[in-house]
């Protein structure tokens, strides 16, 4: 009887950055699952560790490179170390020179060639052209989510050419999926039991028009709801100048579309957003934000700004204060700038320090505070329909839950301290909201759907 403890069978994988990379993370799980290997939480344990990288920001590859890193401190000496992802599209050279010991490197579009990666004898690279990856139906996947929610990517890389991103230099141009292989991959989650599906993309509104095809979006949408079960859809990434009557009108057609929009405007002064050369005014901005709140009376709207742009003036940095204090937007990502050398505007004149970046980037943190507050204090007493995530991090004897106006991860969550006995993970249940904890609500549970 051969002993199975002498095969180097144990993998351990980290992923980095949105949640695009991490359902490519998913599809290499499912291809080392389904070949035999065994995955492990232990990195201590693990014969091979995959690290998928982020390149989008310069804080990105600091994380990135802070992790490979730490996985060479604390790996056993004979495990092997694999990174994919955009940090290798973009700089595999610096990655050689700062750790010579990665046995494998593997592209951002090659991460269905992990298996090559695991077999090697010795060390070396799957890195073709292809900036992205678009997994199909046919390649293995497995999901890291909990089991009631998961991330469905309808696209890859982008069409846009805004001045501060070079999101078309690490993804290529944009690359969709058609709209029956979308619906196969969305019926396969269900059945698997995933009640809360997130579609992702670059900009979900650009699905389909690399194909020359326009409402796309819209027609994949009906296509769904003609799906007769139970299920939440949630809408990430889907800018400004995408959303159109159509398209609210599919969405507010069916409730079990999540009233929900992660909207990036990034600035809101006109001078600037023709300077970061995007599609909207602040005039058109407004337009929209009021038009979905007047469709959707209850919808959510996330949305991510940019502080020290250059250029950016006192004046027109308080405009965006002002803006944010005066529409309320539900959640607020907010970002410094960061001059990427790739980017158009890297290389603009009046670049801002860092230290005013920072200051202004708190100053425009403390005002949305102040709006999440008052929005939040406001809910209390409200009774909302919300889905159980499960044990809070820091007690068991508290649980998670989120309402359809909070996407996982990135919004703030429901806190219930008073429940049955008995309460099931990935179902609805009603909540009565009680209190504000910072970002976070507190509730109790009334009953079962």
């Amino acid at each position: 009887m051969i002993d199975a403890a002498i095969f180097q069978n144990k993998f351990h994988l980290i992923s980095l950055g949105c949640p695009r990379n991490l359902v490519d993370s998913e599809v290499m799980i499912g291809l080392l699952l389904k070949a035999g290997y065994e995955c492990t939480v232990n990195l201590g344990e693990a014969d091979f560790i995959v690290i998928n990288t982020c390149s989008f920001l310069n804080a990105s590859r600091l994380e990135g490179n802070d992790t490979i890193r730490t996985v060479f401190d604390s790996k056993k000496k004979s495990a092997k170390v694999i990174v994919a992802g955009c940090m290798v599209q973009q700089g595999k050279e610096e990655l050689k020179k700062s750790f010579p010991e990665i046995h494998y490197f593997i592209g951002s579009g090659d991460v269905d060639q992990i298996l090559q990666a695991f077999q090697a004898g010795s060390s070396g690279q799957a890195v073709s052209s292809a900036k992205s990856f678009l997994e199909w139906g046919e390649i293995p996947r497995t999901l890291s989510t909990p089991r009631h929610y998961a991330y469905l990517k309808i696209a890859e890389g982008c069409r846009k050419r805004c001045s501060y991103c070079i999101i078309p230099a690490i993804k290529g141009p944009l690359r969709s999926k058609s709209i029956e292989q979308v619906m196969k991959e969305f019926e396969n989650l269900l059945d698997r039991g995933v009640f809360e599906v997130i579609l992702i993309a670059q900009d979900l509104g650009d699905f389909g028009k690399d194909r020359g095809q326009k409402g796309e979006l819209a027609a994949l949408l009906r296509e769904m709801m003609k799906v007769p079960r139970k299920f939440w859809l949630r809408l990430l990434y889907l800018y400004p100048d995408e959303i159109d009557d159509e398209l609210i009108q599919v969405m507010k057609s069916d409730s079990r579309i999540c009233p929900y929009l992660d909207m990036p405007i990034q600035h809101i002064n006109d001078e600037l957003l023709q300077s970061m050369r995007r599609k909207t005014s602040r005039a058109q901005i407004v337009e929209i934000i009021r038009k979905l709140r007047k469709e959707i009376p209850d919808i959510s709207i996330r949305t991510s700004l940019i502080v020290g742009f250059p250029g950016e003036s006192e004046e027109q940095f308080q405009e965006l204060v002002e803006f944010v204090k005066k529409e309320k937007l539900d959640q607020i990502g907010i970002f410094k700038f960061s001059p990427e050398k790739e980017a158009v505007a890297s290389h603009l004149e009046n670049q801002i320090s860092e230290e005013e970046k920072q200051r202004r980037l708190e100053i425009l943190a403390k005002a949305q505070q102040k709006v999440v507050k008052k929005k939040n204090r406001d809910l209390i007493g409200r009774r909302v329909l919300a889905i159980i995530d499960g044990n809070h991090p820091e007690s068991n004897l508290l649980l998670t839950a989120r309402h359809s106006g909070q996407c996982p991860d990135i919004d703030g969550q429901i806190i219930i301290n008073d429940a049955p006995k008995k309460v099931v993970q990935g179902q609805l249940y009603t909540i009565e909201l009680t209190d504000v904890a910072g970002y976070d609500l507190i509730g109790r549970i009334l009953g079962n759907k």
